[in-house]
């Protein structure tokens, strides 16, 4: 979907794909077919945007094969689809039952995880639309935070320096620019915004008109960030907001209550890993790196509110005594482009989380599903009208 600023400008908006799990091509094609296509109709757009997820194995295969990318490419087409960003967090298996701390391999310290983001970045410069010259990628924050040493931190911002030389020269010979955003992200050596400052404005870090950052307002709430100081600071640092990622997490105003705790294990699962903070009044936080862990007596203090890593549908309000970081989500909006001048063109909502609600939230048809994704699309594009940008045809 696209909506025009009032200064003029573009701003796309997409949901991603990481939602539907497919490791091979011929899977992420069917995606095209069974949900994307799908919502757009529900949408009633002639022309719907995805921030598409390859997985390692399928972007090896389009990478390998050119007939493989006018394959893509044409279904793309045919299913009304359009694509200007990637996610390119998860590496491989992310529709696996059991991901946890899985997602973060390999991370920056490795090759692999530099050559991924390499060919992704091909790849979108391939298949970005006709009139449309910008792609972006959001990628992990560098590590997770064990064991990441400052040999290790050396090691990872070298591989991004790489990586710049390597989109320079993607531009030089595609004309296509695409830029790839640290995503800051709870438990990750990167976890808040002055984090993702620290990485890419210091001295080893690496140039920043090709490496920025994307905004996820659920990881933003779930480190309690302010999100008006969050998007000031990146401002005031020179960097770039590749994209912002549209998401909510659960929020716990009384976790002092047994019927507030019983709601939140219901949210605890085997599958993602979601990080829970407590905010500590007087300031500061205390941390446990999965819900289940936060539920154990004393792991946490119930003085003030909770929140906790876990994407929830952006449309439905979550029943009480649970809500769900909106609020957040809204005011980051505000400031990302509801002023003079977007701060950000790719907006891209990423409620990946749909399998693993409690049962009585989980979709049980690709129908439900795709009404839930709609649903979530039409949200996102209230906001965005009501913050003065007009839906484009």
């Amino acid at each position: 979907m696209r909506f025009r600023h009032p200064d003029g400008t573009t701003v796309h908006l997409a949901y991603c794909t990481n939602v539907h799990a497919a490791e091979q091509l011929d899977g992420v094609l069917r995606q095209l077919t069974e949900y994307a296509e799908p919502v757009r109709r529900r949408l009633h757009r002639d022309r719907l945007g995805i921030g598409l997820w390859l997985a390692r194995d399928a972007a090896r295969t389009l990478t390998d094969d050119p007939a493989a990318i006018r394959r893509l490419r044409n279904g793309l087409k045919h299913a009304g689809l359009e694509v200007v960003t990637l996610n390119g967090f998860p590496y491989q298996g992310f529709g696996d039952e059991h991901v946890k701390y899985r997602v973060y391999r390999p991370d920056w310290t490795d090759d692999a995880r530099l050559d991924h983001t390499t060919d992704l970045a091909r790849l979108l410069a391939a298949l970005l639309p006709d009139d449309v010259t910008e792609g972006s990628i959001s990628t992990l924050p560098l590590a997770w935070r064990t064991g990441f040493d400052a040999e290790a931190r050396h090691r990872a911002l070298t591989r991004l320096h790489t990586l710049s030389q390597r989109l320079d020269a993607l531009q030089e010979l595609t004309g296509r620019s695409i830029r790839v955003g640290l995503e800051p992200e709870p438990g990750c050596t990167v976890e808040t915004t002055d984090d993702a400052i620290a990485a890419l404005t210091g001295t080893d870090g690496p140039p920043a008109h090709r490496i920025g950052v994307c905004v996820d307002t659920c990881h933003l709430a779930t480190a309690f960030e302010d999100p008006g100081k969050a998007v000031a600071a990146l401002t005031r640092a020179g960097l770039s907001i590749v994209k912002s990622q549209l998401s909510a997490a659960l929020h716990a105003e009384h976790p002092e209550r047994a019927d507030v705790r019983e709601a939140l294990a219901e949210f605890a699962e085997p599958r993602f890993l979601h990080q829970t903070r407590a905010q500590v009044p007087g300031g500061g936080l205390r941390a446990t790196d999965d819900l289940d862990r936060a539920l154990v007596p004393g792991a946490l203090p119930t003085e003030g509110p909770w929140r906790s890593h876990f994407h929830v549908p952006l449309h439905a309000p979550l029943s009480p005594p649970l809500t769900a970081t909106t609020p957040v989500l809204r005011e980051t909006l505000g400031h990302l482009v509801g002023g003079a001048v977007p701060l950000t063109r790719h907006l891209e909502v990423e409620t990946y989380t749909w399998q693993a609600l409690p049962t009585a939230l989980r979709p049980t048809t690709r129908a439900q599903l795709a009404d839930g994704l709609a649903a979530e699309l039409s949200t996102a594009r209230d906001l965005l009208t009501d913050l003065g940008l007009k839906e484009l045809p």
